[in-house]
C-alpha cells in the first residue's frame, strides 16, 4: 500500500523482502547490487528490533521498527502506535529523499 501511495507522489519505491539475512548474505555480490543497488535509498520496515538493518540501509538509508519492550495493546493499535502506516512509511520515505543533497 505505501509504494502504492508513493506512486501517486510520484516517487518510485521498489519493495524488496528479505526473510532471511544470512541466505541474502550469501549470494553473489553482483546479486546482492541487483537486489538492493548501492547508490539507492532505503527504508526498512521490520516489526521487530531494528539491530542488524542498518548494514543494509547504508549511512543513507532508515529503519523503522520496534526498540522497545512491553506495550501491551491489540495489534492494529501497536502497528499504529509504532509507526507501522502507509502514512508514516510514506513520510519516512520522503524524509529521506529530501535529506539528500540537490
Amino acid at each position: 500500500a505505501a509504494q502504492q501511495a508513493l506512486l501517486r507522489q510520484d516517487v518510485h519505491a521498489r519493495v524488496v523482502s528479505m526473510p532471511c539475512w544470512e541466505l541474502f548474505d550469501e549470494q553473489p555480490q553482483d546479486y546482492r547490487d541487483q537486489v538492493l543497488p548501492p547508490s539507492s535509498l532505503r527504508l526498512a520496515i521490520e516489526a521487530g528490533v531494528t539491530q542488524g538493518w542498518h548494514r543494509y540501509v547504508g549511512d543513507r538509508g532508515d529503519v523503522l521498527g520496534v526498540d522497545c519492550f512491553g506495550a501491551s495493546a491489540p495489534g492494529d493499535v501497536m502497528m499504529e502506535k509504532y509507526g507501522f502506516t502507509v502514512d508514516n512509511v510514506c513520510l519516512r520515505a520522503q524524509a529521506l529523499l529530501r535529506a539528500q543533497p540537490s
